[in-house]
């Protein structure tokens, strides 16, 4: 199977089961859209017609270039067949009872009132409450009595508002580090925060034992305050912008995310990216609205055209700035034509509700943060360990081979068969499909991989 489009300039050739990655010339391209179709001396026939001014284009030049096709196929690196479903759930099968991260809920309450959040403005349409140390310290234990050989966990502070309970923030981490040694294990952290309460003691802490950090803003001033605002409906841009400024100077720039969100009322999302860009940050995210269908947050299909449009300009923007050497990261540009996850990952999709959980202020086990609330998907407790196995073994069976839009996807080994969160909200199944994201997905799929062909082809 292959996917081919015309993005940026280049004529990009995928090869889905290979992952081979090819930019060919005008006629090279014809042709191999052509290839499976149609008899080659059709081909021929048909490129002479159209390319009949070209003096470079003769039969002799097309038949090289069928050659060089044919040499591909058979080094199985266009036209390879899908040999991976025997495959699918191997991983899964193999790490079955190993969780090697946990998103931590250290605060289900917020000091921000954004009426987009799919968190019911932080208390996850419950209670507000704060996790006591004793709670956070049994989630610890649970994960390292659970995570097998594994050396690396991942934890992430998350809310809410985490920096709402940083004190028992800052003594998890204690524990951690006083324990990790003598299990084997190394901790690495995650905070995401909405940067209210970010300080010099928070900044401190952060740089020291955060390996990532993640900041609420949706970029431009009126876009962030329409909708990130206090209680008394103020809203946060002026506060937060120059706390953000201070902690990502003081990380050296790294190691952080600048994670927006765009809604309905703001599709043209590149300009919020550039405002970003604008203020000093490099490392950027932009994340499509997750909400009820009838949301006025919610996007469109009136909004759909421009935000393709974005995400194509954006590639565009990124480019010239890295030739210039002045180059930005954003996060769903990330792609790696060289190596990237294993296939056995790659098939296998999202480790929710098997290798990572989510965990509440009770304790409470789910398969992710999207899902907290959701009763009939609670898989246990940090003290009992995951009893509810018919809903793990649910999410342990997804991939891209039991959601069957999925099997005839050309990007179905770059998103894995989607975000089961995603799905579950939109078609009431882990295995359905969130048809939205996916359109937006394979956008970007075609963008990041264009750019990365582009930044090839200029080194």
């Amino acid at each position: 199977m292959i996917h081919s489009y015309k993005l940026g300039g280049l004529n990009i050739v995928l090869d889905i089961c290979s992952g081979s990655v090819h930019a060919v010339d005008e006629v090279a391209y014809d042709i191999i859209n052509l290839y499976e179709k149609e008899e080659k001396e059709k081909i021929i026939s048909l490129m002479l017609e159209k390319y009949g001014d070209r003096e470079d284009v003769t039969r002799e030049e097309l038949e090289l270039c069928f050659d060089d096709i044919e040499r591909l196929k058979k080094e199985g690196k266009l036209f390879s067949e899908d040999t991976f479903e025997p495959m699918a759930g191997e991983l899964k099968k193999k790490s079955a009872g190993i969780v090697k991260a946990l998103c931590i809920h250290i605060a289900h309450t917020c000091n921000l009132n954004c009426s987009y959040c799919f968190a019911s403005q932080g208390k996850y349409h419950g209670d507000r409450a704060m996790m006591s140390f004793e709670v956070g310290k049994q989630a610890f234990d649970f994960l390292i009595a659970n995570s097998g050989t594994r050396k690396n966990l991942e934890v992430d502070f998350f809310g809410g508002e985490p920096l709402m309970n940083f004190d028992v923030v800052k003594k998890l981490v204690a524990y951690a580090r006083s324990i990790e040694k003598e299990h084997g294990k190394n901790f690495r952290f995650t905070l995401t925060t909405n940067g209210v309460l970010i300080d010099d003691d928070v900044i401190d802490f952060a740089n020291r034992e955060m390996s990532n950090v993640v900041l609420s803003l949706d970029g431009r001033k009126e876009v962030h305050d329409r909708f990130r605002v206090d209680y008394n409906g103020k809203g946060s841009w002026e506060k937060i912008v120059p706390k953000f400024q201070k902690l990502v100077e003081a990380r050296g720039g790294k190691n952080y995310y600048m994670r927006g969100t765009f809604t309905h009322h703001n599709p043209d999302f590149l300009e919020d990216i550039k405002e970003m860009l604008s203020l000093g940050f490099k490392e950027l995210s932009m994340e499509p609205v997750v909400c009820a269908e009838d949301d006025p947050s919610a996007l469109t299909a009136e909004d759909l055209p421009v935000v393709m449009k974005q995400y194509e300009e954006l590639a565009e923007l990124m480019l010239k700035k890295y030739k210039e050497g002045d180059g930005f990261t954003f996060y769903h540009y990330m792609i790696d034509l060289k190596g990237g996850p294993c296939i056995y990952k790659r098939i296998s999709g999202c480790g929710s509700g098997t290798e990572y959980m989510a965990v509440t202020p009770w304790g409470d086990l789910y398969p992710c943060h999207q899902f907290v609330g959701e009763e009939k998907y609670k898989l246990g407790d940090v003290w009992k360990g995951v009893t509810n196995t018919d809903t793990q073994n649910e999410f342990a069976e997804c991939n891209v081979y039991t959601r069957e839009e999925c099997r005839n996807c050309w990007a179905r080994l770059y998103c894995s068969g989607g975000c089961a969160a995603n799905a579950y909200h939109a078609t009431g199944s882990v295995k359905g499909i969130y048809k939205t994201g996916c359109e937006l997905f394979k956008k970007r799929m075609e963008c990041a991989i264009m750019l990365e062909v582009a930044k090839t082809l200029g080194e």
